[in-house]
């Protein structure tokens, strides 16, 4: 097998040397599609759309779980026991009232102001649980058997129908478990839309298109402050059926429009469904002769990928793969603490919360800027070292600057939430780069878990660093930028080809090493 993949990747002293060398997978997609055209653009815009709900499923809770404002009844009687400093859990119930009505929040309908912090966090955490869960239980299965859009389309739905449930939760605990299935089904959504959309195009357009999603992302997050601001003194349950009903058409959509990733079915073996795709989104009338490309990708992946978690075995098999694995995984968790950490922690901040979650999902538009516009200029490595490092700076100063100098402190949160929003769009699209086809989804998968894994602690930091700055802002200053420089044994991918085996991808680094030694 090994020897089958070789001339993909390299010549021969042979008199078959002389021989018209098959084109890799990577370059028959991108000369049968030609240029970027509309049909890619709207197959990728549609598949990028996915962030926006895979967004507000993520940070809905900022405002489903806050706690609402309250105000001293006017009475002589509580005049002088009560005052806007006063702690509410200190207070007899008729000495105060909710500004609104008590539905608007869940901390409120069920009277969990004064309860512990871990039952308060409890949904919070279920769902973060759910995701870790959901990634390691589906994320192979867009590798394996289902392909990348019924992944997508089934992650919608799960996350869509439990959003829904959410909606009619009679109780904290009812709640806190759909929130846990909510975060399973959303678990593989941003992987499966990340990799569906940059397969379907070449390598010319790959880190723009895996921008796209990123930008869709920030779009979601950027709804959900104006849909608290529209539901407004109304029941929290409206906002889970607002982004519920939309998630929903869009499974429709993708069912009846989007296509296939190639490069998946030709790894499958199903060649025929992937010349109709490639020829159904081409920009021009190339018409490309599939007689030259190897057909070893697909015996080779029909041998091993005999279950569904099999890509997961042959990502940790191979010594260099394991080591490419732990080291972006250790980078995302890094990133992970402080990109879900950092809006959480708003509150600890003398700044207005809802103001700074705005300004917070803003901030993800230049790093989405960034991403699309120099993807092409940027080396991977220098690129995560320099911003990881640049968000671990300015958090640490943060809890070195105390609540002092309020005004200071939300810039510098700014600068680290955008430098890790920076460091996140460019982690996922190192990891695309790093992994062949028949791995590649559930490398994603992975590193994502660890993004997840590290906003896992951010709330239990958040909740310390109420009392200390330097237990919350301090330790995610020092994680990102430690945790960061595990990128420095990684080989550099900005302009490669993508592989579609385990082999290429050994000969194309094998042809690198010689390259270098000579």
């Amino acid at each position: 097998m090994a020897d089958s993949t070789r001339p993909l990747l390299s010549g021969s002293n042979s008199s078959e040397s002389k021989l018209p060398l098959p084109r890799s997978l990577d370059e028959t997609i991108e000369q049968c599609i030609g240029n970027f055209g509309w049909a890619q653009f709207l197959q990728a815009a549609l598949v990028s759309l996915a962030w926006v709900f895979d967004a507000q499923q993520t940070f809905i809770t900022v405002f489903t779980d806050s706690q609402p404002t309250w105000h001293c009844v006017d009475s002589d009687r509580f005049n002088f026991i009560c005052n806007s400093s006063s702690n509410l859990c200190t207070l007899p119930n008729q000495a105060w009232s909710w500004d609104f009505n008590p539905h608007v929040s869940i901390i409120s309908e069920w009277g969990l102001q004064c309860a512990s912090s871990l039952l308060k966090g409890l949904p919070a955490s279920s769902f973060f649980l759910g995701c870790l869960i959901g990634g390691l239980a589906l994320s192979t299965l867009a590798d394996s058997s289902l392909g990348r859009k019924n992944m997508l389309m089934l992650s919608c739905l799960i996350m869509s129908l439990s959003s829904m449930l959410t909606a009619f939760s009679t109780s904290i605990w009812v709640y806190a478990f759909l929130r846990f299935l909510n975060g399973f089904g959303r678990a593989t959504v941003g992987t499966c839309a990340l990799v569906l959309s940059t397969e379907l195009v070449g390598k010319k357009w790959r880190g723009q298109v895996g921008a796209m999603g990123f930008f869709c992302f920030t779009l979601g997050f950027l709804s959900l402050p104006i849909l608290g601001y529209v539901n407004n003194g109304n029941s929290w349950r409206y906002l889970y059926v607002w982004t519920t009903i939309p998630t929903l058409i869009y499974c429709s959509l993708v069912r009846i429009f989007v296509r296939e990733s190639p490069r998946w079915l030709i790894v499958k073996g199903r060649k025929e469904e992937a010349i109709s795709i490639l020829h159904s989104i081409a920009s021009n009338a190339i018409t490309t002769s599939f007689s030259n490309l190897s057909l070893d990708v697909q015996e080779d992946q029909t041998k091993s990928n005999p279950d569904v978690y099999d890509a997961l075995k042959i990502l940790v098999r191979k010594p260099w793969s394991l080591r490419r694995l732990l080291a972006v995984m250790a980078v995302g968790f890094g990133i992970g603490m402080v990109y879900y950490g950092m809006p959480l922690a708003l509150a600890n901040l003398n700044f207005n919360l809802y103001l700074g979650v705005v300004f917070n999902a803003l901030s993800e538009f230049p790093a989405f800027l960034i991403t699309f516009f120099f993807i092409d200029k940027i080396n991977r490595r220098d690129a995560l070292i320099g911003f990881t490092a640049l968000s671990g700076v300015s958090s640490v100063l943060i809890a070195a600057l105390g609540q002092k100098i309020g005004s200071l402190q939300i810039v510098l949160e700014l600068v680290s939430f955008f430098s890790a929003c920076t460091a996140f769009n460019m982690t996922l699209i190192y990891t695309i780069e790093l992994f062949p086809t028949c791995v590649r989804n559930s490398a994603i998968a992975m590193v994502r878990q660890a993004l997840v894994f590290g906003g896992v602690f951010s709330p239990v930091m958040v909740a310390a660093g109420r009392e200390n700055q330097f237990w919350s802002y301090g330790l995610f200053g020092l994680v990102i930028g430690l945790f960061g420089l595990f990128v420095v044994g990684l080989p550099e991918t900005r302009g490669t080809v993508l592989c579609d085996t385990m082999d290429e991808e050994e000969y194309k680094n094998l042809a690198k090493e010689q390259n270098i030694g000579e």
